[in-house]
């Protein structure tokens, strides 16, 4: 990236905090619909729903964050492009489509330590808000990865 670069953010809340994906990430943005269940799914998935034709795993972002995740007029669903399909992502609410200079993504500070780390690309301090740019492909690690598509791929053949 060179320092003349622009930068979209989609941003959105989670417990009050301010999230973002980068924009090239993010597909759609749906209002709340429950998805259907899988049985013996991992805890941070949600379900499936039905998308386009195809069953895309929903992962309750609040929960992956350890939040409380009450279900509001609000609520969000982000279909991400990821690793060449599709994942969903329930969010308290969706905000704005923000623009920042790419050296305005600063790294995580030293003090970001364990679980969140993983998940996260860079920080943008903007208007007095700190937000969390989160980086999709980190959202589920390896292990989960493999639960997911078992999970899917069972109920698919069910």
């Amino acid at each position: 990236m060179t320092a003349g670069d622009d930068v979209q953010l989609v941003t959105f809340k989670v417990s009050g905090q301010d999230f973002a994906f980068n924009i090239f990430q993010v597909e759609r943005i749906l209002r709340y619909e429950a998805p259907a269940p899988l049985p013996k799914a991992p805890d941070f998935l949600e379900g499936v729903l039905r998308y386009q034709g195809v069953a895309v795993p929903l992962v309750d972002l609040r929960k992956r964050l350890d939040a409380a995740a009450p279900l509001r007029e609000d609520t969000r669903t982000v279909i991400l492009e990821w690793e060449g399909g599709k994942l969903g992502v329930i969010v308290d609410a969706v905000t704005e489509v923000l623009e920042v200079a790419a050296p305005e993504i600063t790294s995580p500070p030293g003090i970001v330590k364990g679980l969140a780390a993983e998940y996260i690309t860079g920080l943008v301090v903007k208007d007095g808000r700190t937000i969390i740019v989160l980086n999709t492909a980190r959202l589920l690690t390896s292990k989960e990865k493999v639960a997911l598509d078992t999970a899917v791929k069972e109920t698919a053949n069910a």
